[in-house]
């Protein structure tokens, strides 16, 4: 693992690193960030030209309809950054030049190999847009690339390690810290920090009250950061308003606890959470902008939920939501969820869109907002 949170921090910083599986050799860099000589660069250091890696929600815009895997593009002769970027995450690639020599890049396509699928991953669990540029190393460079390993110039992960990075390391979460907090709307409190073995994402605990670690269902709230929307109040989303609602429903109730997740932008982080915004102002709902950046329309984990409610002696909850996959993801981990109270934010004009995106494609329980009845919470 260790060697993986490294390569993590490295892409971040727009460094190539080396994925190894078995006797094949692949050095891998993020679009984003890349310089305009990464192209190049790679070329020079695997000794064979690097090739592009895309999601199949990427795919399928380019024009793969139905592909339903990771796949490598050839690049386009000639295409400096900016053009990759426009294939990579680019808004409307059929758009660029060239329309036909597209549709010959996609014909020829190859299947993903485990080191393009571990790519991918590092970008997701580092928060950048998932794709990127892959270079198999030439038996003629190998000698050259391991040299660069040696001397620390080069990073070297197992692909078998980094392809499972996007769910973090179950079980290896940290309790760090913890203070006494009093809230507005709820005087006892207390926050207790939790940190995943990579550094990169922190997430809080909020217990409200005391409540007992015993057989009584402890009321719960599993919240994802909204930066836009829980401190600017944001009115294309919900979640300031959920956040609220969800601490005083908890005191409410005579305690329980909240999780607030760092899962920004349902797990794609603040930049590309930004991105979507911008396609939706273009016309596409919530789901469809997240797919268009090549990313699946929920990458959230819950693993780290269940581990934060293991460290607080939880295993029966009362769940406040209206996401039915956070009641199959606890349950999965092994939490009791002994009954779901829904949790609503208020309709506006500016987030009518992305509710029922919610409601009609991901399946979120959202009847009694658009029936005019989502004011308070309510039980099922």
């Amino acid at each position: 693992m260790h060697q993986v949170e490294r390569a993590i921090f490295d892409l971040r910083r727009g460094l190539p690193v080396l994925l190894v599986d078995g006797e094949s050799r692949v050095l891998v860099q993020a679009i984003e960030g890349a310089a305009e000589t990464a192209v190049a660069r790679l070329a020079r250091e695997a000794g064979t030209t690097p090739a592009l890696v895309l999601s199949p929600h990427r795919l399928a815009l380019l024009g793969e309809v139905g592909a339903v895997a990771t796949a490598r593009l050839p690049l386009p002769e000639g295409g400096g950054r900016q053009r990759l970027a426009e294939l990579a995450f680019g808004p409307r690639p059929e758009a660029l030049p060239g329309r036909a020599e597209l549709a010959r890049w996609r014909r020829a396509l190859q299947p993903a190999e485990r080191a393009d699928r571990a790519a991918l991953a590092l970008m997701r669990r580092a928060l950048l847009i998932p794709s990127a540029l892959v270079a198999r190393v030439d038996d003629s460079r190998r000698a050259a690339v391991e040299a660069l390993v040696a001397e620390g110039t080069l990073l070297a992960v197992a692909a078998d390690k980094a392809e499972c990075c996007p769910a973090g390391a179950p079980g290896m979460l940290k309790r760090v810290s913890e203070a006494r907090i009093p809230l507005v709307d709820a005087f006892d409190c207390r926050f207790v920090l939790f940190r995943e073995p990579d550094g990169l994402r922190e997430h809080v605990a909020v217990v409200i009250g005391e409540p007992e670690a015993g057989e009584a269902p402890v009321p719960l709230r599993l919240h994802s950061a909204c930066l836009t929307g829980d401190l600017f109040g944001s009115l294309r989303c919900d979640c300031g308003e959920q956040l609220r609602k969800a601490v005083t429903g908890i005191e409410a109730l005579g305690g329980g606890v909240l999780l607030y997740l760092a899962q920004e932008g349902r797990g794609i982080g603040l930049a590309n959470k930004l991105r979507a915004y911008t396609l939706q102002d273009s016309g596409l709902d919530t789901l469809d902008a997240d797919r268009t950046l090549g990313f699946d329309e929920d990458e959230r984990h819950y693993g780290v939920a269940v581990d934060m409610l293991a460290s607080l002696g939880i295993r029966r909850v009362q769940l406040l939501t209206n996401n039915p996959r956070k009641v199959a993801a606890l349950s999965a981990g092994g939490i009791e969820v002994v009954s779901r109270q829904a949790l609503y934010g208020s309709l506006n004009d500016h987030n009518r869109r992305y509710l029922s995106a919610k409601a009609e494609r991901a399946g979120h329980l959202l009847d009694a907002v658009f029936n005019g009845h989502g004011e308070g919470p309510g039980r099922s």
